[in-house]
């Protein structure tokens, strides 16, 4: 059983408390959390929340910090986590800057401490399957994949830190690096990465990248710059040799040559709460998946802290190309 200490009382840190407390093998102990926020949490979870982590981990026995916090906060509270001897799981992304992804892993490597990033989407039951559905060559060799995600700023954040791009990285950083480690997770590091957006005054509020691994291509597009009440989407169509899987505006379809085609059924566990996505499936999978391999000591194969870093850099990357065309 893994005591977890949720460090972050948003919109977030209330998604993983709901998976926690349906897991077998995770035990929620504390929260916490500097505003007032927390003392809500402590009631509708059934336990207590501190102001600091350094009081939380004095107060309870705790084997996990789970950091739900603003980005520009992860370096930090994993580093101090670490040093505490607790493993970490922390919300994408892993950091504001490749120097800090880097100390985060040396940190969690030399305190024997276990380190996971919040990439979801790698866990999303539709981006599971399409994985999946590539590694297995069932539709053929994929050639390329249109990646979408969009919707209306997230004005609910604390402090509104996800509008100041110091703390969040704009929408490039905190939305747009789903589409981005999906890619790749599908293919491995681009021979070739080419990338536009527009600045809405928060950093990069829409961003559009074309990567090209060798004859394969994928496109994404992500962004927070929209008006009130748009939508959240996120959207994929894959097209392979032999057929294409797509989710757009709808459920899941594969539609292979000669075949009818298939809308595959996925579990759905629903929870209330604020915000644009009201299913837990992937967030489910992913802190399920964190618990079983930190408990019985087994590797991360699908995300790794590697992994996370790897995406950073390349967002980072794809952002100062995009403002070097805006001079």
């Amino acid at each position: 059983m893994l005591r977890v200490v949720i460090a972050g009382c948003g919109f977030m840190g209330r998604m993983h408390a709901n998976v926690y407390s349906l897991l077998d093998r995770a035990q929620l102990v504390g929260f916490v959390e500097s505003s007032n926020g927390g003392q809500a949490f402590a009631k509708d979870f059934g336990v207590p929340a501190f102001g600091s982590l350094n009081e939380a981990l004095k107060a309870v026995e705790s084997d996990v910090v789970d950091i739900c916090l603003p980005t520009d906060l992860h370096h930090e509270f994993t580093l101090a986590a670490a040093d505490a001897g607790k493993h970490v799981f922390c919300e994408k992304p892993i950091a504001l800057r490749v120097e800090d992804a880097d100390e985060m892993i040396l940190a969690c490597q030399a305190a024997k401490v276990r380190l996971m990033i919040g990439h979801c989407i790698r866990f999303w039951p539709e981006y599971a399957l399409l994985k999946k559905i590539k590694d297995e060559g069932r539709l053929g060799r994929l050639k390329s994949i249109n990646l979408t995600r969009y919707g209306e700023f997230p004005s609910w954040s604390h402090e509104n830190w996800l509008g100041d791009e110091k703390r969040s990285g704009g929408a490039a950083l905190d939305m747009h690096i789903h589409d981005t480690d999906f890619a790749l997770y599908l293919f491995g590091q681009p021979d070739e990465v080419v990338s536009f957006g527009t600045d809405d005054g928060r950093g990069i509020g829409q961003i559009f990248t074309t990567m090209r691994f060798g004859d394969q291509v994928a496109h994404l597009e992500g962004g927070w710059n929209l008006p009130k009440k748009t939508a959240f989407k996120m959207a994929f169509r894959a097209i392979f040799e032999k057929g294409v899987a797509m989710m757009d505006g709808g459920p899941m379809t594969i539609i292979e040559q000669g075949i009818e085609p298939e809308t595959p059924k996925f579990a759905h566990m629903s929870v209330q709460g604020d915000g644009n996505i009201s299913d837990l499936g992937g967030y489910f999978v992913e802190l399920d998946h964190f618990v079983d391999r930190v408990i019985d000591n087994k590797p991360f194969e699908i995300s790794t802290p590697e992994s996370s870093r790897n995406s950073l850099a390349t967002v980072l990357g794809e952002i100062a190309q995009a403002k070097s065309r805006m001079s």
